[in-house]
Protein backbone atom coordinates (compact mmCIF):
# COMPACT_ATOMS: atom_id res chain seq x y z
CA UNK A 1 0.00 0.00 0.00
CA UNK A 2 1.51 3.28 -0.84
CA UNK A 3 1.51 5.77 2.16
CA UNK A 4 2.24 9.40 2.81
CA UNK A 5 3.24 11.87 5.47
CA UNK A 6 1.54 14.94 5.18
CA UNK A 7 3.24 17.37 8.11
CA UNK A 8 2.05 20.82 9.11
CA UNK A 9 3.90 23.48 10.47
CA UNK A 10 1.28 24.81 12.93
CA UNK A 11 -2.44 23.03 14.30
CA UNK A 12 -3.48 26.29 12.91
CA UNK A 13 -3.10 24.51 9.00
CA UNK A 14 -5.57 21.32 9.49
CA UNK A 15 -8.68 22.98 8.30
CA UNK A 16 -6.69 24.07 5.24
CA UNK A 17 -5.39 20.49 4.84
CA UNK A 18 -8.42 18.41 5.29
CA UNK A 19 -8.87 18.12 2.13
CA UNK A 20 -5.72 16.46 1.13
CA UNK A 21 -6.48 13.81 3.76
CA UNK A 22 -9.91 12.92 2.59
CA UNK A 23 -8.60 12.85 -1.56
CA UNK A 24 -5.50 10.55 -0.64
CA UNK A 25 -8.21 8.48 1.27
CA UNK A 26 -9.96 8.52 -1.97
CA UNK A 27 -6.96 6.94 -4.12
CA UNK A 28 -6.28 4.73 -0.93
CA UNK A 29 -3.40 5.80 -0.41
CA UNK A 30 -2.77 5.63 3.87
CA UNK A 31 -1.68 8.89 5.42
CA UNK A 32 -0.41 9.75 8.47
CA UNK A 33 -0.40 13.37 10.12
CA UNK A 34 1.48 15.06 12.16
CA UNK A 35 2.66 18.59 13.50
CA UNK A 36 6.58 19.57 13.36
CA UNK A 37 7.68 23.30 12.75
CA UNK A 38 10.84 23.77 10.73
CA UNK A 39 11.46 26.75 13.31
CA UNK A 40 9.65 25.15 16.39
CA UNK A 41 11.52 21.72 16.82
CA UNK A 42 14.36 21.80 13.97
CA UNK A 43 15.42 18.62 15.05
CA UNK A 44 12.42 16.97 14.93
CA UNK A 45 12.18 17.78 11.03
CA UNK A 46 15.25 16.62 10.54
CA UNK A 47 14.57 13.05 12.40
CA UNK A 48 11.32 12.90 10.91
CA UNK A 49 12.81 13.23 7.38
CA UNK A 50 15.79 11.52 7.68
CA UNK A 51 14.26 8.66 8.92
CA UNK A 52 11.01 8.96 6.59
CA UNK A 53 11.92 6.50 3.69
CA UNK A 54 13.02 3.98 6.54
CA UNK A 55 9.17 4.42 8.15
CA UNK A 56 7.20 3.52 4.89
CA UNK A 57 6.34 6.85 3.27
CA UNK A 58 6.80 7.17 -0.54
CA UNK A 59 5.98 11.08 -0.33
CA UNK A 60 5.80 13.78 2.64
CA UNK A 61 3.67 16.32 1.64
CA UNK A 62 4.81 19.41 3.83
CA UNK A 63 2.06 22.92 4.73
CA UNK A 64 3.13 25.56 6.04
CA UNK A 65 2.50 29.31 6.32
CA UNK A 66 4.32 32.63 6.43
CA UNK A 67 7.95 31.90 6.52
CA UNK A 68 7.33 28.40 5.01
CA UNK A 69 10.39 26.52 5.37
CA UNK A 70 8.93 23.42 6.46
CA UNK A 71 8.92 21.89 2.89
CA UNK A 72 12.57 22.90 2.33
CA UNK A 73 13.98 21.68 5.83
CA UNK A 74 12.54 18.21 5.43
CA UNK A 75 13.51 17.78 1.05
CA UNK A 76 17.48 18.72 2.37
CA UNK A 77 17.39 15.45 4.60
CA UNK A 78 15.51 12.89 2.16
CA UNK A 79 15.58 11.39 -1.13
CA UNK A 80 11.63 11.26 -1.24
CA UNK A 81 9.71 13.72 -3.31
CA UNK A 82 8.47 16.44 -0.97
CA UNK A 83 5.20 18.28 -2.31
CA UNK A 84 4.96 22.03 -0.38
CA UNK A 85 1.60 23.35 0.04
CA UNK A 86 2.01 27.09 0.95
CA UNK A 87 -1.05 27.91 3.57
CA UNK A 88 -2.67 31.40 3.57
CA UNK A 89 -1.66 33.05 6.24
CA UNK A 90 -2.94 36.82 7.51
CA UNK A 91 -0.16 37.78 5.70
CA UNK A 92 -0.28 39.31 1.73
CA UNK A 93 -2.71 36.32 1.49
CA UNK A 94 -0.44 33.41 1.47
CA UNK A 95 2.01 34.78 -1.33
CA UNK A 96 4.73 35.07 1.33
CA UNK A 97 3.95 31.50 2.12
CA UNK A 98 3.95 30.63 -1.67
CA UNK A 99 7.14 32.79 -2.49
CA UNK A 100 9.07 30.45 0.70
CA UNK A 101 8.19 27.12 -0.80
CA UNK A 102 8.73 27.22 -4.46
CA UNK A 103 11.81 29.57 -4.03
CA UNK A 104 14.28 26.85 -3.36
CA UNK A 105 17.94 26.16 -3.95
CA UNK A 106 19.73 24.41 -6.93
CA UNK A 107 19.57 20.24 -5.68
CA UNK A 108 16.81 20.80 -3.18
CA UNK A 109 13.60 20.76 -5.18
CA UNK A 110 10.11 20.78 -3.82
CA UNK A 111 7.04 20.15 -6.20
CA UNK A 112 4.56 23.42 -4.84
CA UNK A 113 1.01 23.86 -5.87
CA UNK A 114 -1.33 26.22 -5.23
CA UNK A 115 -1.75 28.32 -1.85
CA UNK A 116 -3.93 26.32 0.15
CA UNK A 117 -3.76 23.55 -2.72
CA UNK A 118 -4.42 20.88 -0.69
CA UNK A 119 -6.31 19.05 -2.93
CA UNK A 120 -4.09 19.07 -5.81
CA UNK A 121 -0.99 18.18 -3.21
CA UNK A 122 -2.92 14.84 -2.69
CA UNK A 123 -3.78 14.20 -6.41
CA UNK A 124 0.17 14.91 -7.33
CA UNK A 125 1.07 12.12 -4.23
CA UNK A 126 -1.53 9.92 -6.15
CA UNK A 127 0.15 10.13 -9.42
CA UNK A 128 3.61 9.20 -7.84
CA UNK A 129 2.12 6.59 -6.33
CA UNK A 130 0.25 5.46 -9.58
CA UNK A 131 3.86 4.81 -11.43
CA UNK A 132 4.49 1.56 -8.80
CA UNK A 133 1.13 0.67 -7.83
CA UNK A 134 -2.12 -0.27 -9.81
CA UNK A 135 -5.02 0.54 -7.82
CA UNK A 136 -3.94 4.06 -7.19
CA UNK A 137 -3.61 4.16 -10.97
CA UNK A 138 -7.18 2.67 -11.27
CA UNK A 139 -8.69 5.38 -8.81
CA UNK A 140 -6.89 8.39 -10.51
CA UNK A 141 -8.37 7.15 -13.77
CA UNK A 142 -11.61 6.73 -12.50
CA UNK A 143 -11.44 10.69 -10.58
CA UNK A 144 -10.05 11.81 -14.08
CA UNK A 145 -13.28 10.17 -16.12
CA UNK A 146 -15.78 11.65 -13.34
CA UNK A 147 -14.07 15.45 -14.10
CA UNK A 148 -14.83 14.78 -17.52
CA UNK A 149 -18.30 13.70 -17.53
CA UNK A 150 -18.89 16.45 -15.06
CA UNK A 151 -17.82 18.90 -17.51
CA UNK A 152 -19.60 17.44 -20.83
CA UNK A 153 -22.86 17.76 -18.18
CA UNK A 154 -22.34 21.26 -17.02
CA UNK A 155 -21.28 22.47 -20.91
CA UNK A 156 -24.61 21.00 -21.78
CA UNK A 157 -26.29 22.96 -18.83
CA UNK A 158 -24.96 25.99 -19.82
CA UNK A 159 -25.68 25.53 -23.51
CA UNK A 160 -29.30 25.08 -22.48
CA UNK A 161 -29.70 28.24 -20.48
CA UNK A 162 -27.73 30.24 -23.36
CA UNK A 163 -30.71 29.01 -25.58
CA UNK A 164 -33.03 30.23 -23.10
CA UNK A 165 -31.61 33.94 -23.45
Amino acid sequence: MSKAALVMGSDSDFDALVPCIKTLKKFGVEVDVRVISAHRSPELAHEFAEKAEENGYGVIIAAAGKAAHLAGVLAAFTTLPVIGIPVKSSLMDGLDSLLSVVQMPSGIPVATVAVNGAENAAILAAQIFASTDPSVKAKLKEHKQAMRAAIIEKDKMIAERAREI
